[in-house]
């Protein structure tokens, strides 16, 4: 059985009752009584979802010894599909459902988030996917030389201020790390509703001789749209960007040392979005 988190109920007197047991908390007067209450639930029940991934199978927080040895943890030898930034995994889950003969794994440091999609693949016995609780900055200490096959990377933070332009997963700081971890050939892909996102990527593809595979600008607007890219997350119902667009662009890197342009980067970069640092 899944762990389930238990509703929390809110007893008078600053009370809450949880798993049949009784605290007690202090908090600061508020107008909004109310709030005060959702807010130490919503706090606890992301308590819970972090105790309940310690006992899930499929989740690995901060493992050691992974590299070389995921064809162990999956008890075979299908090529392995990364979703960075995976949030509640609904893409690696989707991908898993498509192509159960791939391995899909989805990387993301925030554990109540994984908690959905890993409870999700528990309880449709999806046994193709799985999900690894990390920094992205990190990845290349948990996968061996081309042990990667794909990297999908769907509405990541596009980390709008060019000052943060380095925290963009598209920023060649980290496909020198994808380029460890990576299959010779092994395919990127960007999903995001962020022209800005899509400029800077199309940007860097070209200042380091990137191989463009696919690219569009509005992907429901094209005559037939693959099944992968159906797929629809939390956040692109949200549309946060609201560009009523979805970009989609697939790359490579090539086997080659990138060039070290990144601060020509960040200078182009400046001028083309400027007024919005």
């Amino acid at each position: 059985m899944v762990p389930e988190p238990e509703p929390l109920l809110i007893l008078p007197g600053g009370y809450f009752a949880e798993r049949g047991s009784f605290f007690q908390f202090k908090f600061r007067p508020r107008p909004d009584f109310r709030t005060c209450f959702i807010f130490v639930a919503m706090g606890q029940k992301k308590l819970i979802r972090f105790e309940a991934i310690k006992s899930f199978p499929n989740v690995l927080q901060y493992p050691e010894g992974t590299a070389g040895k995921w064809d162990v943890f999956f008890k075979n030898d299908h090529p392995i599909v990364l979703e960075l930034a995976c949030g509640k995994g609904e893409y690696a889950v989707g991908l898993a459902t498509l192509y159960p003969e791939r391995n899909f794994i989805g990387v993301d440091i925030k554990g109540n988030r994984i908690y959905i999609g890993a409870k999700k693949c528990l309880t449709e016995k999806i046994t193709n996917a799985a999900f690894l609780r990390t920094q992205i900055e990190r990845i290349d200490e948990y996968f061996a030389k081309g042990e990667v096959s794909e990297i999908w990377m769907t509405f990541p933070d596009p980390q709008l201020r060019v000052s943060r332009a380095k925290k963009r997963l598209t920023h060649p700081r980290f496909l020198r790390l994808y380029q460890k971890i990576l299959v010779p050939g092994g395919l990127i892909h960007l999903k995001t509703d962020s022209p800005v996102l899509y400029e800077f990527t199309r940007m860097v593809i070209e200042m380091y001789g990137l191989d463009l595979h696919e690219y569009s600008e509005n992907i429901y607007a094209e005559g037939f749209i693959k099944n992968e890219l159906q797929i629809k997350t939390y956040y692109e119902g949200l549309d946060i960007a609201r560009s009523n667009k979805i970009y989609y662009i697939c790359f490579a890197i090539p086997e080659i040392d990138l060039p070290l342009l990144d601060h020509d980067l960040l200078e182009r970069a400046r001028k083309n979005e400027a007024g919005i640092d």
